[in-house]
């Protein structure tokens, strides 16, 4: 492992979370909040609290102070281990800080456990990661060590399998996705986790500058990445500027819809890219593309770990090492409905067409994916954001973005054109709005990972969607 301050062998490291676990043991603790930069602090405080068994809440740098106080509150945490006290004391008054570890750098804070209302978790759970979700107060679910290790064993084999040697921890360590795929897969694989870049965590605050990513990648010289979408069009953009990747073999890309143009063109600069699906209820990733295995528009094959079928309504189902429940006690059945719409092919790659709660159905009776429709957009490098409405109307329309300020207004418009072209006539954008500031995490319309709170969009943006709809009804009635 390597971050700012240097390497770690893997003897050194064990040797240091065997400490912290003693250390953690004693304070009597029972269940512990995270919340750190991406450092080897975090790291080994995340594998001593594994080693102890006490309950990790790992707490996104990215929730504001009621998501905290709801985390904190619902998982009815006693212990913060943290390298920022002031933003927990912000969320939370009654944490009182008590002492800092002497291996690992951390403040403890802890609060009275006797005040705290008791929150039942299902047996078995070590870990409990936050989904991004689509409301203020996201939802808790509750991890088992076993899926830990079956999910993260799964794809180490794959890192084995193509000899990757170092990975850059880009996304923050409490997205599961890394912690699980990137940390421990990593570590498993017997590859070395660098934590070293500031990219992390301007990435984990909502901060990144796009212009440092490149950067921050060139000196690192990584093997492999796990990426959102939006990191992805960062880079694919920074190829168009002569920006190359030196040293990877494979950049895994998942967390949200990804448009194929998109990794069409990342794989034609040269970005060794291949899609993945996976959800926090099913530990991390249950599908991924890879070389030689990988076919264009899907998130890959299942991984040997999961079972996953479709039902009659084009529901993905999974099966196997998945969560042991959500906070307050619920357990999981044995198949876990994800929500999401897809269908395999003949040679078992599966599709995933959108979010099932977020299907349209316009007043002509079509069924639209908006994801669907909102990949088209992205796809072209002029858009930066796309969202799009339908609901009971008779055509789609949407607001958008521009991927940069330099981007004019006629750009977008051509880019909306273009996409619609290659969208059948029902699905095209019958108007659209550029937005003069980009939807964002910080004004609650955008989760973490970039995904749009479409109700909340459409309550702030109503007036402006009613009068695209009063503008294509005018241009309808003058034609």
């Amino acid at each position: 492992m390597a971050d700012a301050a240097g390497a770690v062998g893997a003897a050194e490291l064990l040797d240091r979370v065997a400490i912290e676990a003693r250390w953690i043991a004693d304070s009597g603790a029972g269940r512990i909040g995270l919340l750190a930069d991406n450092t080897r602090a975090w790291a080994i405080a995340d594998l001593a609290l594994l080693a102890t068994g006490r309950v990790n809440i790992p707490l996104p740098r990215h929730f504001g102070p009621q998501q905290l106080r709801h985390a904190l509150d619902g998982t009815a945490v006693d212990a913060v281990l943290t390298d920022d006290p002031p933003l927990l004391l912000e969320a939370a008054p009654d944490l009182v800080p008590r002492c800092r570890s002497p291996h690992s750098g951390l403040m403890l804070l802890t609060r009275d456990r006797e005040k705290l209302a008791p929150v039942a978790l299902p047996p078995g759970t070590v870990k409990v990661t936050y989904t991004s979700g689509s409301t203020a107060e996201p939802r808790g679910v509750c991890l088992a060590g076993d899926t830990l290790a079956a999910v993260a064993l799964s794809i180490a084999a794959i890192g084995r399998r193509l000899g990757l040697r170092r990975h850059l921890c880009l996304l923050p360590l409490a997205t599961l996705l890394e912690n699980i795929a990137g940390l421990y897969a990593g570590w498993l694989a017997g590859a070395c986790c660098d934590l070293g870049t500031v990219a992390a965590g301007a990435i984990a605050r909502g901060s990144l500058t796009p212009a440092t990513l490149p950067g921050a990648i060139d000196r690192a010289a990584p093997e492999s990445m796990i990426l959102v979408p939006e990191l992805l069009r960062l880079l694919v953009g920074a190829t168009a500027g002569g920006w190359r990747a030196p040293a990877a073999k494979f950049i895994a890309v998942g967390g949200a819809r990804v448009a194929p143009d998109l990794v069409d063109q990342a794989t034609s600069a040269g970005l060794p890219v291949f899609e993945g699906y996976g959800l926090s209820e099913c530990g991390s990733v249950v599908c991924l593309n890879l070389p030689g295995a990988s076919r264009r528009g899907t998130v890959g094959r299942p991984l040997p770990h999961a079972r996953l079928r479709v039902d009659a309504r084009g529901e993905i189902h999974v099966a196997g090492p998945v969560m042991a429940g959500y906070v307050g006690g619920t357990h999981a059945p044995a198949w876990i409905a994800t929500g999401d719409l897809g269908e395999f092919d003949d040679e078992g790659y599966l599709r995933v067409s959108g979010r099932l709660k977020n299907l349209l159905i316009t007043s002509l009776g079509r069924n639209l994916s908006p994801e669907w429709i909102e990949s088209e957009l992205y796809a072209e490098p002029a858009i930066g954001q796309a969202v799009v409405f339908g609901e009971a109307r008779e055509h789609v329309v949407a607001l958008v973005a521009a991927a940069h300020p330099g981007v004019s207004a006629a750009a977008v418009t051509a880019a909306v054109q273009r996409a619609n072209q290659r969208l059948p006539a029902y699905a095209r954008i019958a108007r659209h709005h550029l937005l003069h500031e980009p939807l964002s995490a910080a004004t609650g319309l955008l989760t973490a990972n970039g995904r749009p709170r479409r109700e909340r969009i459409l309550a702030r943006h109503a007036a402006i969607i009613d009068q695209l709809y009063l503008e294509n009804a005018s241009a309808h009635i003058t034609a």
